[in-house]
């Protein structure tokens, strides 16, 4: 009897932005199901791989070489791979390389799926005290002055909450920004989600700059702006 070929099938598998504990069942069985699992950074992935004894083998995919690779991933995927794709912590396909395979791989009929789980995206919204019915996520701040200056500017007029992926290298630069810009604006910084210096601090750019630079700044930061809010009427 002729055997039907087997569907390829490119899922992707949220893992932890830093505790393990918050690695789900299913991402683990999806993990060792899997022909192949790409990683942004596979040295990065070894030790949450060897944590929960995943021994699927591993292949680099990041944004130096998503071009060159892509093609042939998606050949495979077509002749019937199972692949799982990683990113370093958190949701893949977030402001990463995984959204050029992605598309590749729709354009090719290939089946896409996701296994949910950890982000730094939501949780920094729902604890930061601000509007969650309504938010704009963009991505990693602009890291030239001119068009950060654009970007803070923009959300003069934005009535719903915003969220930014912030180096702990740039945020001085970019609460500067945002004192001279929008200086009334209620930020919040959530810096290190779910590790041992896991940080929540609200207030304003001047408040904020007043405490961070005291010191190094360390860690992965999400930044959360409240929205612009109707003024009190004139008594």
């Amino acid at each position: 009897m002729e055997h039907a070929q087997r569907t390829g099938r490119l899922t992707l598998v949220s893992t932890p932005i830093g505790n393990l504990g918050d690695m789900t069942y299913r991402a683990v069985e999806e993990l060792r199901a899997v022909d192949q699992i790409l990683a942004e950074d596979t040295r990065h992935s070894a030790r949450l791989l060897d944590h929960y004894d995943i021994r699927t083998r591993v292949t680099s995919y990041h944004d130096h070489n998503k071009e060159r690779v892509t093609p042939g991933l998606v050949e495979n995927l077509v002749a019937g791979a199972r692949m799982a794709l990683i990113t370093d912590a958190g949701t893949p396909g977030i402001s990463d390389p995984g959204f050029y395979l992605v598309r590749a791989s729709i354009a090719a009929g290939v089946d896409v799926t996701a296994v949910p789980g950890a982000s730094a995206l939501l949780p920094a919204l729902v604890v930061s005290g601000l509007g969650t019915d309504a938010f704009v996520f963009s991505g990693f701040a602009p890291r030239k002055k001119g068009a950060l200056a654009r970007a803070v500017e923009a959300l003069a007029d934005e009535k719903r909450t915003s969220l930014f992926y912030v180096s702990p290298y740039k945020l001085l630069g970019v609460l500067e920004v945002f004192r001279e810009k929008l200086p009334g604006r209620t930020l919040v910084i959530a810096r290190e989600l779910t590790k041992a210096h896991e940080e929540i601090r609200r207030g304003r750019a001047s408040e904020l700059i007043a405490h961070y630079e005291k010191g190094r700044v360390r860690g992965e930061i999400v930044l959360v702006v409240s929205g612009k809010t109707k003024c009190a009427p004139a008594a």
